[in-house]
């Protein structure tokens, strides 16, 4: 048996010295004969809900931790036809307002350890902003919002090739020694039961129905529908309501391919700074997202806008002439600026204005298959002001709405006349020691009763090409679509096989 850190006398000191209710403990194990997809299928499996989320920098370099949850102790779903309605973040401040967090040696600052897990929908915004509500319908059906909420994580460090697997320690006030000794003994159990199952001989890989060939793609709007979008909201660019919106498209496309053999086949083919693969029982939320919507750490708030894309090259030296020409392109200069601006105005709402900066402006980063000019953005909380603020202030970014925001949001619900559901949105965590890291939900992958929904948007401005708009959503959509395709002809020949096997 391994052992449990921080050592009992430590836990009691850190609560005297700290005043804190609430700390984690964990055991560091091997992780050479683990993946984070084997360890995920075994600690899921049986589980309604679960988690795991992974990251790489740049989409090259993998990031040191991928974080893995399942069984929470709550679950959290609010909207028009759940127990909670209204603002999401009420409820969720509710429950983590009486924690008072212990941080420890050992674990990463600022990382899942626990707390929190799931979306907030781009619809929330109505919540946020009561200017923009409207009366949609809902063609996919999901809740506005959905939190798992998970005391015990297991984060996989790839540096070190260890398991961290981590609980928390509630403690009662007026708590003495014995009592926090019996915690802290149901605590290792709990640890020890989470080992248990990472090292079971047994992968639960998950049940692939047989997979049906040639599905076709279906749009919400057409190619034709798309573009009359781009015309109506360039009128309003003329009029002077806006100066960008950002419009939609949703594209279903029918498969049976199990949603976590989409995820496994995603995250080889598209790496990305949030991949995330999240059941919530009844639907599956599969992506690869490029982009930062908030991150809170220690009362510092980041925003990452991207806006300007270029395909890689396929040589280092095309690979530098195609950024070259992405950061001499005045038009995509000019939208990126903005958007800049509109990032600066949602962070001087919740921020001391005059901490608020561009720790980099206009830089192109490299992912696998594309390049992006990127921006970073932070700034300190004002007094009286928290993460959920900021957050609020932030969703929906303007990447995905559009400048004046709230005008572009009355807009944009206007001309596709339905909720977006979690594109928008924000996936990710809100931890219990106040942070929060969220991306934004794009490349994203919801499958749900045997579809996959897929939903993509591009920047109109004054001089939009209709055409090229709606053929930038295509371009955008065809990641997720090629994995989906490719994943099916795998598992597809897999079956054949399979079938031939028995035959003989």
């Amino acid at each position: 048996m391994f052992e449990t850190t921080p050592t009992l006398d430590s836990v009691c000191d850190l609560l005297q010295e700290t005043g804190g209710n609430f700390i984690p403990v964990y055991q560091d194990v091997p992780s050479d004969l683990l993946t984070p997809v084997t360890a995920y299928l075994k600690l899921a499996h049986g589980s309604k809900y679960s988690f795991l989320l992974e990251s790489a920098y740049a989409g090259e370099t993998i990031s040191r931790y991928s974080f893995i949850g399942a069984n929470p102790y709550k679950v959290t779903r609010s909207g028009p036809n759940e127990a909670i309605t209204g603002d999401p973040l009420v409820p969720l401040e509710q429950e983590l307002k009486s924690v008072r967090y212990v941080q420890v040696p050992g674990l990463p600052r600022g990382s899942a350890t626990g707390g929190a897990f799931g979306y907030i929908s781009y619809d929330c915004v109505q919540h946020f902003e009561p200017r923009t509500a409207c009366d949609v319908p809902d063609p996919i059906g999901v809740p506005e919002s959905i939190f798992l909420y998970c005391d015990t994580v297991v984060a996989f460090d790839h540096v070190y090739k260890l398991l961290k697997v981590i609980t928390h320690i509630r403690v009662p006030e007026g708590a003495g020694r014995s009592q926090i000794g019996e915690l802290y003994a149901a605590a290792t159990q709990t640890i020890q039961a989470t080992i248990d199952v990472l090292y079971a001989d047994a992968i639960p890989f998950p049940e692939q129905p047989p997979i049906e060939m040639g599905n076709e793609i279906v749009s919400n709007t057409g190619q034709e529908g798309y573009m009359e979008m781009v015309r109506e909201l360039k009128k309003h660019i003329v009029k002077g309501d806006i100066i960008q919106a950002v419009p939609a498209q949703r594209i279903t496309r029918a498969t049976s391919l199990h949603p976590f053999n989409a995820y496994r086949y995603l995250r080889t083919v598209n790496p990305a700074p949030y991949m995330f693969y999240f059941d919530f029982d009844g639907f599956q939320a599969v992506g690869a997202s490029p982009e930062m919507l908030a991150r809170v750490h220690r009362r510092q708030v980041f925003n990452h806008p991207i806006a300007g894309t270029r395909k890689r090259g396929a040589t280092a030296e095309e690979d530098e002439r195609l950024a070259a020409e992405l950061l001499a392109d005045e038009k995509e200069r000019a939208e990126h600026v903005m958007l800049v601006d509109l990032g600066r105005n949602d962070l001087n709402r919740v921020c001391t204005p005059d901490s608020v900066r561009a720790d980099k402006l206009m830089e192109v980063e490299r992912f696998s298959h594309v390049m992006h000019i990127v921006s970073n953005l932070s700034g300190e909380l004002r007094e009286g002001k928290s993460g959920f603020d900021a957050f609020r202030s932030i969703l929906p970014a303007g990447t995905l709405s559009g400048a004046p925001k709230v005008r572009a949001v009355q807009l944009i619900y206007a001309a596709e006349k339905e909720r977006r559901g979690i594109y928008g949105g924000a996936l990710g965590h809100f931890d219990y020691s106040g942070d929060l890291d969220t991306c934004i939900g794009i490349r994203t992958m919801v499958f749900k009763d045997g579809k996959a929904y897929i939903q993509v948007g591009a920047g109109v401005v004054h001089d939009s090409v209709p055409e090229s708009e709606w053929q930038e959503t295509m371009n955008k959509a065809m990641s997720n679509l090629t994995t989906i395709t490719e994943a099916e002809k795998y598992h597809y020949r897999l079956q054949q096989q399979q079938q031939q096997a028995r035959r003989t």
